[in-house]
């Protein structure tokens, strides 16, 4: 058997290329010295030795001399403005993503808002109901969810659920008009309540567009009154008088204070809107609401004083032949569904324009109309039926064409 050795006298490199050229173009030039390659043989083989080139830089792997030339360096330049596009790209792809994102959870946001002020409104109609058909005190059935709602502000700031607000002076003369329009506005709600079916009342209440519209313009400047939205009233008038026409339950107590009701409350939503647009003066919708519950007890606890008297005792409520556990129980649900669909309504109402907080509240009263039809198992005449339909149709008309109408400075 024959064997061979050979030994590296220096590291081996640039064996011939493949195509036998050392193209300059492709070869930096490098200092180079000789080196060689010896080969001994056993059994009478000759030996050779062949010149071969290395570089005095550290040695490279094999292929790269054999096979492909060493590339061309980019240009730097060029490396940069490309990072810089990618980068500018990226930056707008991620805006664009977080804006779009922003808007669908504003949108969620909005009508989590709207889906829960149905929810307590229906819940507070028939346990207020309830209550006002054993109890027909009005003024005392206010006054109590004035105090309730008091109660749940002063916890919430006593347990820094919100941050207990510094109120001057001007500030308290600038919110109470909007407390009394709160507090009037409820109380004629639930003396309206107290005398005709809740779904009258709310079909009466569907007429608060025509008011937001008056008060917007007086209150805020924004005309309304274009032919169009004049037209769209119109079957909302209508449908109410057909409908109260027909009304079973109609008498003219539970008529006249559920049209006080809508001149308060909306009187309400646009001077909240006027309060919460002057910056140096403005507090957040909680705060806001807050204070207004708390002035609404103290204008009305007097009031109920002086012409009801104190009538929630138990004793009373014995000596008038009620359950006190029932009443008593069924006046607090009623109270903290007051107090939270109404905090909502300030929600809402910051977020959007009164007259679409109108459209949304007479949206409402459809579903409260329906489940009050169907709980109390209200009877309604087909006349009736239609007289509401037109009215809500009305409404509906309305609210299209304010959306087609582009809003004004």
């Amino acid at each position: 058997m024959q064997s061979s050795s050979f030994n590296l006298t220096n590291s081996i490199s640039n064996l011939k290329p493949r195509n036998h050229r050392l193209n300059h173009g492709y070869l930096p030039s490098l200092p180079l010295k000789s080196s060689s390659i010896s080969f001994q043989s056993i059994n009478g083989v000759s030996a050779r030795r062949l010149p071969s080139i290395c570089c005095s830089s550290s040695p490279r792997k094999l292929g790269d001399w054999i096979s492909t030339p060493a590339p061309v360096p980019e240009s730097d330049g060029f490396e940069v403005k490309a990072a810089e596009s990618a980068a500018g790209g990226g930056d707008e792809a991620a805006a664009a993503a977080a804006l779009a994102k922003t808007k669908l959870t504003e949108t969620i946001v909005l009508g989590s808002l709207f889906g829960l002020w149905y929810l307590f409104n229906i819940y507070f109609n028939i346990y207020n109901k309830q209550v006002l058909k054993v109890f027909p005190n009005p003024i005392t059935v206010t006054t109590v969810q004035f105090a309730v709602g008091s109660v749940l502000v002063f916890l919430m700031w006593t347990f820094n659920l919100h941050k207990r607000p510094k109120i001057s002076g001007a500030q308290l003369l600038a919110i109470l008009p909007l407390a009394m329009v709160h507090t009037l506005g409820n109380l004629f709600t639930n003396m309206s309540l107290g005398k005709v079916a809740v779904s009258f009342t709310h079909t009466i209440k569907a007429m608060e567009p025509f008011f937001s519209v008056v008060l917007s313009a007086m209150f805020l400047g924004e005309v309304h009154a274009t032919p169009w939205v004049v037209t769209s009233l119109l079957p909302i008038a209508g449908g109410v008088a057909l409908a109260s026409m027909t009304e079973a339950s109609f008498n003219w107590a539970g008529f006249w204070s559920a049209m006080a009701s809508n001149l308060s409350n909306q009187s309400r939503n646009v001077l909240s809107k006027k309060f919460m647009v002057k910056k140096e003066e403005s507090l957040d919708n909680i705060t806001l609401f807050s204070v207004i519950t708390i002035m609404s007890f103290f204008l009305l606890a007097p009031v109920t004083f002086f012409t009801e008297g104190v009538r929630v005792t138990p004793s009373y409520l014995a000596s008038a032949g009620l359950n006190v556990k029932q009443v008593y129980t069924r006046s607090l649900l009623a109270a903290i569904c007051f107090h939270a669909y109404q905090q909502v309504s300030y929600m809402i109402l910051q977020r959007v324009s009164p007259v679409t907080h109108s459209v949304g509240n007479c949206v409402k009263r459809v579903v409260v109309i329906v489940t009050s039809v169907l709980f109390f198992r209200t009877p309604v005449s087909p006349i009736n039926s239609i007289g509401t339909g037109v009215a809500l149709a009305g409404v509906f008309l309305y609210s299209q064409v304010k959306r087609l109408k582009p809003k004004t400075a």
